[in-house]
């Protein structure tokens, strides 16, 4: 066989080679083709079942070639749309001869915990269990970090008491994801009990330690953190940088900068130096509260401890420029001193610069910094990218200029699903520039697709609509609250 097949590969190797050439050209080319055909037949508003039922049933879609990167592609589209993204993947899941990747299921299972599916979240777990026999812990932690987020932590804690019965070991690492997401969901002292139960038969490491450190900080018992550094020594294990930033941050959420200073000193005799982490953190928090000009001393204290600076500290450093308006200077950083010094402008680079150009009104300048995004092509515009050009153009009424193309780039062009922000951002600009059936448009849109907006949305989307004498959508919005307050 492998004689065979060694002498055909010398027999045709040009043909060989432009075929495969010729079929990753296609598939590349024909890439965002697919994806915009696919989107194209999820109607919004309809039930999973339904999208899945249109696109096995779709000539067009029954032609394009599945890959593990397209249903990436299609999962982020749909990431707070849960209808559309479980019906896409039901979809690609049936397709012949394609299995979703484990982070494919992971994905999922994270935009249906984030919007509150939980029971569809749980029975893709099991579905997953039962018919695939590859749940990883990965997708373990996303299950129980949803579940602690809408308070159903003991749930977690039983999920992760099961492991074994998803062929996954109860170790450092499964019990630290477990404390992590309690933690992060304030049940400290909950994590606590677990730990002291489970110490005897699982060994604690650092990240341990640095896990309830942070738990700890986030509800406001400093004293602990630092009781659980004794602690941690007790084990055997040094702080590190991380431990000491942590504690640095909660200082920081409390304007106590003297202590933080103290600490930094703390860091230097123990040997331990800040890093560029730490210094990132006391910059932005010197310019939440207004301390511009020692936030833009922060890179020669840096500078002293020998740190060097990274896109993150960039990206904070622009933002305080921006801030104390200093235009010129933030441009400067951007445009000369990242590029010199090569350090790496990511999507939320681009971003700082846009939302600094929003905010001082330079419309021209903010577009101009989306397509130099675009055309370097190393990162892609986000939601995030676009909600400032939204607020602005709201803002300054310009509506009918500028807005339904903005939108229609976003969706379309580059697949981005607006998300519960985004439609309030609009429909609370809407309705101040008098667009009140466009905003409530936009409300139903949601709806459908299960993004619950906030009451005050709701409130004063009814006020102007009554104000418009359209008396149906004045009913609709009010059944929709009446069943709000119910649930």
């Amino acid at each position: 066989m492998y004689i065979a097949y060694k002498v055909f590969d010398e027999m045709l190797p040009s043909i060989l080679h432009t075929r495969c050439l010729m079929k990753c050209f296609q598939y590349t080319t024909n890439a965002p083709k697919n994806i915009n055909i696919i989107i194209s037949k999820v109607q919004s508003g309809a039930t999973y079942d339904e999208i899945f039922q249109s696109l096995m049933h779709d000539q067009a879609c029954s032609t394009i070639p599945i890959s593990d990167t397209l249903l990436s592609h299609l999962l982020h589209r749909f990431k707070d749309d849960w209808k559309s993204a479980l019906g896409v993947f039901k979809w690609a899941e049936s397709i012949k001869g394609h299995t979703p990747l484990p982070k494919s299921y992971e994905i999922l299972l994270d935009i249906l915990g984030k919007t509150k599916q939980i029971e569809k979240m749980m029975s893709l777990v099991n579905q997953i269990h039962h018919h695939h026999h590859h749940v990883t812990l990965g997708s373990i932690t996303k299950v129980m970090r949803r579940l602690c987020g809408v308070g159903k932590w003991q749930e977690a804690v039983k999920i992760f008491d099961d492991l074994h019965t998803f062929g996954l070991e109860k170790n450092s690492e499964s019990m630290n994801l477990l404390l992590d997401t309690l933690c992060k969901e304030n049940k400290v002292e909950q994590a606590r009990k677990i730990f002291l139960m489970l110490k005897s038969c699982i060994p604690p490491t650092p990240h341990t330690f640095n896990i309830f450190i942070h738990g700890w900080c986030k509800v406001k018992r400093v004293d602990e953190a630092h009781w659980t550094i004794q602690e941690m020594k007790g084990y055997g294990f040094s702080p590190s940088v991380i431990t000491y930033s942590t504690i640095i941050k909660s200082y920081c959420q409390d304007s106590e900068f003297g202590k933080v200073y103290e600490l930094l000193n703390e860091m230097k005799v123990q040997n331990c130096p800040p890093n560029v982490v730490t210094f990132t953190i006391i910059m932005c928090y010197l310019t939440k509260f207004g301390e511009f000009e020692e936030a833009l001393g922060i890179p020669e204290k840096m500078k002293s401890f020998g740190c060097e600076p990274d896109t993150l500290f960039y990206n904070s450093l622009i933002h305080t420029l921006a801030k104390s308006g200093k235009i010129q200077e933030a441009i400067y950083v951007f445009e000369v001193e990242m590029v010199r010094f090569k350090v790496s402008r990511t999507t939320s680079t681009f971003n700082t610069m846009i939302a600094m150009f929003c905010h001082h009104g330079k419309d021209e300048e903010a577009m101009n910094v989306l397509k130099n995004m675009e055309n370097l092509g190393n990162c892609k515009p986000d939601i995030q990218s676009f909600n400032p050009l939204l607020k602005m153009w709201l803002r300054t009424r310009k509506v009918d200029l500028w807005l339904s193309d903005l939108l229609d780039e976003m969706v379309n062009k580059y697949n981005l699903s607006l998300d519960l922000c985004t439609y309030s951002l609009l429909i609370h600009g809407l309705c101040r520039v008098n667009e009140c059936e466009w905003a409530y448009g936009l409300f139903k849109e949601m709806i459908g697709k299960d993004i619950t907006p906030r009451y005050y949305t709701c409130a004063l989307l009814l006020e102007e609509i009554k104000e418009m004498k359209n008396y149906d959508a004045a009913g609709f919005i009010e059944g929709y609250m009446k069943r709000m307050k119910s649930s």
